[in-house]
């Protein structure tokens, strides 16, 4: 009953396998062997476009480091207020990109476009003294566990190309979100007006696999140095490739997202029948949040089951009552029907 973060699970045979067998041999370093090379194509045909792809060991060096690439000088960046950026990478975004991220207000995680004009606005080019609007960054899908439909990660995206800034996508859960809407790759990204995408394995079945993907090459010409002086340039960064060959091969990451839902499905069904526990808002991913009896919870956790208390978040309708806990649920691909089962019969 682990359900604690999907970065909890170990990684997926495959991946496993894979790695194996590249450990056995010989490879050109730092990014240009035959392998690094392959899987850089492969993005280009997963996104229907050129693109330029760079492998880093972590999401929190992806984010920062492709903010880090659109920097300007007193730049703010605009997310949501609950967003990774802001309140678990431990300002690193800050640090390496040298400006500040700005909390944009909005239910169900999602950044509201009035919200995020309305920040902009004090954030004009000539601020010198309060800094100016550099970029905006979305999470998809979100930290309360919700999806940004198309329409409206199109309705960011015009905001950015109305202000002339970069829109950035934070895909820790890239996959998730991405079953989640039933469509393509390309659709939820570039087709959409985003430009530079966070692109993330490590949360779905890899060891340490996280790639920065530019839609326009051109974006990307300082990232190489970005990339370098942060010390996210591996010698042999073909073990992250690796990775991402089996991830890919076959559609295994689609696979193994769409099973991750589908336990938290299970989850949500489990807690709309239950007389004692609810869902505190409704999700789409493969995060649930549930509000229930601290008696529950304890008793959950004495059978081994793992999850975090979570903080009620401000503009949170429902109202959690005195002998009432909130907690975070998140499913893997390595979580099965029986865990789940396991948990509800837990908490009943």
């Amino acid at each position: 009953m682990f359900f604690a973060s999907d970065n909890w699970a170990g990684a997926h045979p495959a991946i496993n396998e894979r790695l194996m067998r590249e450990s056995t041999r010989f490879a050109a370093a730092y990014g240009t062997s035959e392998l690094d090379r392959s899987i850089e194509q492969r993005f280009n045909d997963l996104f229907e476009r050129e693109v330029a792809v760079f492998f880093v060991a972590t999401g929190t060096a992806a984010n920062s480091l492709a903010l880090a690439s659109v920097e300007r000088p007193g730049g703010v960046v605009f997310a949501h207020t609950e967003a990774h950026v802001i309140e678990d990478e431990c300002g690193a975004p800050d640090f390496f990109s040298g400006m500040r991220m700005i909390p944009v207000d909005g239910g169900e995680g999602k950044m509201n476009p009035l919200n995020l004009k309305a920040r902009m606005a004090r954030y004009p080019q000539d601020a010198v003294h309060h800094g100016r609007a550099a970029a905006i960054t979305l999470t998809q899908a979100t930290e309360v566990g919700s999806i940004y439909s198309l329409d409206e990660i199109k309705a960011i995206s015009s905001i950015a190309k109305a202000g002339s800034l970069p829109l950035h996508m934070d895909g820790a859960r890239f996959a998730n979100a991405l079953i989640g809407l039933d469509t393509t790759p390309a659709d939820m990204t570039w087709q959409r007006g985003v430009d530079i995408l966070s692109f993330g394995g490590t949360k779905n079945g890899c060891w340490c696999a996280e790639a920065i993907v530019f839609f326009d090459p051109a974006m990307a010409k300082e990232l190489p140095f970005i990339r370098k002086r942060t010390a996210q340039l591996f010698s042999k960064s073909r073990f992250i490739a690796a990775q991402f060959d089996a991830y890919l091969k076959d559609g295994l990451w689609l696979e193994l997202a769409a099973h991750a839902n589908a336990m938290a499905d299970r989850l949500r069904e489990g807690l709309r029948a239950s007389n004692s526990a609810r869902q505190a808002w409704p999700t789409q991913s493969n995060e649930v949040f549930a509000i229930v009896p601290k008696a529950s919870a304890k008793a959950a956790a004495d059978k081994g089951a793992k999850f975090y208390d979570w903080l009620q978040p401000s503009n949170m309708q429902d109202t959690v009552s005195d002998d009432e806990t909130l907690i975070r649920l998140v499913t893997s691909f390595a979580t099965t029907a029986e865990d789940v089962d396991a948990f509800l019969d837990a908490i009943a």
